[in-house]
């Protein structure tokens, strides 16, 4: 079994201000270290069903985040930006046989996190056919245009929320909730554990269940906080600007959403 685990920082558990994501800040260490042990529990759950490759891919801003030496030998790490449409599941291909995504949080213009946000601060909204997005979503639709199941997601509740009502069949582990300027957190060690438990879990059981069914047709929507990113963008190839701050683009294969998404941060 050849499983892909995709690492964010903003929902793991404990994390609550923008300081404890940047590694440039004296908050930083403490989460980096629980970041690492999130992913490190998904790998031992992965290994537990089975898994004999485990690709990760650090997702987190300069993706330079998780520290390697903890991850068992069994895992390949990729750090830093490819730069390539697939984004925060680089390197992902039809040869593996599940996703996980630890870590993950809630859409920008959501009120379930204090660090709500999609992709970048450039955007108020991204809108997937109606259905506004979030890095879980984007990312688990690149996933369903390769075939593979997204098996499970940690983090916040909001989260997590949103990818039940994606495909029930999608195990969640809610490490923390996002309660106006604040979250409340379970702890570490039990974060840990019930990640390991639940990918564990994930990976023995039916994983066609947890493919994601993928439109025929997309519409993508771009809420920009910056009219002048916006107009730029209106001039990618099928864009087309509604409004001062609004993006448009239609495409009928997932590849090209994904492409014009990385052109317009």
């Amino acid at each position: 079994m050849k499983v892909y685990i995709s690492a964010d920082i903003e929902g793991v558990t404990g994390v609550t201000h923008w300081d404890e994501t940047d590694l440039a800040k004296t908050e930083y260490a403490p989460f980096r270290e629980q970041m690492t042990a999130e992913v490190v529990a998904a790998c031992e759950g992965a290994l537990q069903a089975g898994a004999t490759e485990i690709w990760v891919k650090d997702a987190h801003a300069s993706a330079r985040n998780i520290l390697a030496a903890k991850l068992p030998h069994e895992a390949r790490l990729i750090r830093g930006w490819g730069t390539t449409p697939l984004m925060m599941v680089q390197e992902l291909d039809e040869s593996f046989q599940a996703v996980m995504m630890i870590g993950y949080h809630s859409r920008a213009g959501a009120g379930s996190s204090p660090l709500a946000h999609t992709m970048t601060g450039s955007f108020t909204h991204i809108r997937l056919n109606e259905r506004l997005a979030s890095e879980f979503l984007i990312h688990a639709y690149a996933a369903a245009s390769l075939g593979v199941p997204v098996a499970l997601v940690s983090g916040d509740k909001g989260l997590c929320d949103e990818a039940t009502d994606l495909n029930p069949h999608i195990t969640t582990v809610a490490v923390k909730e996002g309660i106006g300027n604040s979250t409340v957190n379970i702890h570490p060690s039990l974060a840990v554990d019930r990640i390991r438990e639940g990918t564990a879990q994930a990976l023995r059981g039916d994983l066609a269940r947890a493919q994601i069914a993928l439109p025929d047709h997309f519409v993508l929507e771009l809420g920009y906080r910056d009219h002048t990113k916006a107009y730029t963008f209106g001039f990618y190839p099928g864009a087309r600007q509604v409004d001062p701050l609004t993006v448009r683009l239609e495409a009928d294969g997932y590849f090209d959403v994904l492409r014009a998404l990385m052109f317009a941060m």
